[in-house]
C-alpha cells in the first residue's frame, strides 16, 4: 500500500489534470468534438477523484 505522502501526491496531480481538462473545454468550447471529449475526460477524472478518496479515507 503506498504511504500517505504518495497518496497526496496523486491526489494533487488528479487535480492539476480536472484544471487541465476544464481549461481545454473552455478554449474549446466551439468544437463540438473537444466538448464530447473533454466530458469524457472530466468523467474518468471524477472516477479518478473517488478511488483515491476511498485510498485516503483507510490512511
Amino acid at each position: 500500500m503506498k504511504e500517505m505522502k504518495e497518496i497526496e501526491i496523486l491526489d494533487n496531480k488528479i487535480r492539476e489534470l480536472r484544471k487541465v481538462a476544464e481549461d481545454v473545454m473552455v478554449e474549446g468550447a466551439e468544437i463540438e468534438a473537444v466538448k464530447r471529449n473533454t466530458k469524457r475526460i472530466l468523467a474518468s477524472i471524477t472516477m479518478l477523484e473517488l478511488n483515491v478518496c476511498d485510498v485516503k479515507e483507510i490512511f
